[in-house]
């Protein structure tokens, strides 16, 4: 990167970039001074952490700098604590005492501490923290850029672990790179992934669920908590060392198996990265780490995240830059990940967070309650990582709808891959719980399924993990809901049951077909998995009953289970085969509310939803260019567990409209009730 003064910032290639927004989306021409002064802010801050003279990759590699590293045959340990007096190593080798010998030295670095110690010091597998004094006090803390951090299983009690194997891992897939379809992802949890009513492992995981993935069609592995945190019941959300894997799951050699054997079997591997906010912790976390609240944090009520009780990180603050990227190249660097799904974007953004906040006008975007510090690091991170990585995938997660967010910085964006269509579960579980499904309107259920920005690609999905989080209820359970337990079993005719298997199979169908640019699915949803998700705390025992997947449901040839998940894998190999999310938009067809029947086109396939309840449609026609269709695919088929109304590969030949002209034809076709069908156009006539 060349040296530039303030003065000199490339505003031609700004004005190009807000052109191209503006282009995209008149209506942000009255916010173009905001937008304008916020593409500014990007390029300032990035000249301001690399002062011209290097690349935003080599500034973003304080992993390398920082925490415990063993090379020229001496151990180094530094730490960024500018409000500390003293600092000691302490742990097995001190006998958890403070000692000269293991005193942290400061540099002339404003705030950095370091100390060297001879190799024979520290072991592989010693337990360390830091104790830390400062003005009026002390504590204990484990390093900010520690990698590995376990649990006392008797104490609880957490401590840094030297991890330096005798020998790295021996990685299988080498250079793996996104292939660019589209994202069909299954999110995972990898503690709850497992059937036993316990913590599940990263071996666990590869050994017995994983395949599973595999064989599911779905092509991009996306997970949960793996950034290390106290409280398992957090989901992973409550982060307290960013640079270290969850060792309730396994080892850092277990967690890059997994991610080797998903690579190995050409899945694409995303992590949930928490950025937006860190664990209130003081010991484990980083909340006053010297002494004062505000080293990594806003000061005040402003480093208070009230809601989630966590605190909120000053982006605009160097060093806080320094880590967070860091953050984002450490896990591309060292376990090979293809990219990131941004949590609690949202959050970010705004000086309300986001909290009982309705988005409803662009003016809501452009007002004072914008953190725009955050948009410039956002923006910075995607910079590094396709920098790093080109081929890498970055994922939104704003419920906001912040324009710009997922488009390219060419564009006027902030870098963003996708973002996640987070309206449409919502509006799915509002629906099914204030809606009969004989009123449902189908042309907002259409507005709300295809309501995007045309600049932005979208990730949509039916539900996800927080669909399913107790207190809530995941669509299959909130459809058949106690006769589940009874009624699933193959031969068991319930009317309940089978509602619920139709709407569940054309609720997922409808979401694929008509998502932007990929589809999310989280795991055990595919096959219906029944009750909740609920970790274990005081409120439940800390049982595990609801923290676990019940795979012997789906193995179990007796019950209906299998009909779902059949019926998700050959929906993810239709839009596999058939290129779905790469096409156009889908395009609308027919729409008719009171027969609740709807019918759009895209990728050359089309796709017929009857919502009704009770009425089938026989000679059913609307309007189709010419041709002969064949059924390639249908919700009421017996291998699905449908009524098997209908009869595969079934073709159908368009017939001219009486009285319409040459140019007008129809499809006339026998549309059973809640029932979804998906013709291809094999022959143009």
């Amino acid at each position: 990167m060349s040296s530039k003064t303030p003065d000199q910032f490339p505003t031609d290639q700004i004005q190009q970039a807000l052109t191209a927004l503006l282009d995209k989306d008149p209506y942000l021409t009255p916010y173009k001074d905001i937008i304008r002064r916020r593409l500014t802010k990007i390029i300032e801050t990035e000249h301001r952490l690399t002062q011209g003279n290097m690349t935003l990759a080599d500034f973003a590699s304080g992993h390398e700098y920082f925490g415990l590293h063993f090379r020229n045959n001496q151990w180094i340990f530094r730490e960024w604590a500018p409000n500390a007096t003293a600092m000691y190593l302490i742990g097995n080798m001190t006998d958890w005492q403070e000692k000269k010998e293991y005193a942290l030295q400061p540099l002339k670095k404003e705030g950095v501490w370091e100390i060297c110690l001879p190799p024979d010091r520290l072991q592989h597998e010693n337990l360390y923290r830091l104790r830390v004094h400062w003005p009026g006090g002390a504590g204990d803390r484990i390093p900010s850029y520690a990698r590995r951090v376990v649990q006392d299983p008797e104490t609880l009690i957490f401590n840094a672990q030297v991890w330096c194997p005798a020998a790295p891992y021996p990685w299988r897939c080498q250079n793996f790179r996104c292939p660019g379809d589209a994202p069909l992802i299954y999110e995972v949890h990898v503690g709850m992934a497992q059937e036993d009513e316990k913590i599940g492992t990263f071996r666990e995981f590869t050994e017995n669920v994983l395949p599973r993935v595999v064989a599911s069609g779905y092509n991009t592995l996306q997970l949960m908590a793996i950034q290390e945190h106290p409280y398992y019941g957090s989901f992973g959300y409550q982060v307290s060392n960013f640079f270290a894997a969850s060792s309730r799951f396994g080892t850092p050699d277990d967690l890059k198996a997994l991610i080797d054997a998903a690579h190995f079997a050409g899945l694409t591997v995303l992590m949930d990265i928490i950025h937006s906010h860190a664990v209130s912790n003081e010991v484990e976390g980083l909340s006053r780490f010297d002494g004062t609240l505000y080293q990594y944090f806003h000061d005040g009520p402003r480093g208070k995240h009230e809601l989630w009780d966590s605190r909120c990180f000053d982006y605009g603050k160097y060093q806080v830059l320094h880590f967070l990227l860091s953050n984002c190249r450490f896990w591309l660097d060292e376990y090979r990940l293809d990219g990131f799904r941004f949590d609690g974007i949202t959050s970010m953004l705004y000086l309300h967070h986001g909290m009982n906040k309705a988005f409803t006008s662009y003016d809501d975007y452009f007002g004072d309650s914008v953190d725009e510090e955050a948009l410039a690091y956002l923006a910075l991170a995607n910079r590094l990582i396709h920098g790093l990585r080109p081929d890498a995938i970055t994922i939104a997660e704003d419920v906001s709808g912040m324009p710009g967010l997922a488009a390219s910085p060419q564009n006027g964006g902030y870098g963003f891959d996708y973002r996640f269509a987070m309206g449409v579960p919502d509006f799915w579980i509002k629906l099914i719980k204030e809606v009969k499904d004989e009123h449902w309107p189908l042309s907002h259920l259409w507005y709300e399924l295809t309501n995007r920005r045309a600049d932005e690609k979208t990730i949509s999905y039916s539900e996800s993990h927080d669909q399913a989080l107790v207190g809530d209820q995941s669509i299959i359970f909130r459809l058949i809901d106690a006769a589940m337990y009874d009624h699933m079993d193959i031969g068991d005719e319930n009317i309940k049951v089978d509602r619920g298997m139709a709407l569940h199979k054309m609720i997922r169908l409808i979401t694929m077909a008509t998502a932007g640019a990929g589809y999310l699915n989280f795991i055990g949803n595919e096959f219906g998995h029944p009750e909740w998700i609920d970790f274990p705390r005081q409120g439940n025992n800390w049982s595990y009953k609801y923290a676990r997947r019940q795979w012997h449901l789906l193995d179990d040839p007796h019950l209906k289970y299998q009909f779902l998940a059949r019926f998700d894998r050959d929906m993810i190999a239709l839009a596999r085969n058939f290129r779905l999310l790469q096409a156009p938009a889908p395009q609308l067809r027919y729409e008719h509310n009171d027969d609740k029947v709807l019918v759009f086109e895209r990728a050359g396939l089309l796709f017929a939803f009857n919502f009704h309840p009770q009425q089938s449609y026989t000679d059913y026609c609307f309007d189709a260019p010419s041709g002969t269709y064949r059924l390639v695919f249908n919700s009421d088929a017996a291998d699905y567990g449908g009524h098997n109304r209908l009869v595969p590969d079934q073709e159908h030949l368009t017939l001219q409209r009486s009285g319409q002209g040459s140019d007008r034809h129809c499809l006339s076709l026998y549309l059973p009730s809640r029932t979804a069908l998906v013709l291809q156009r094999v022959q143009a006539h």
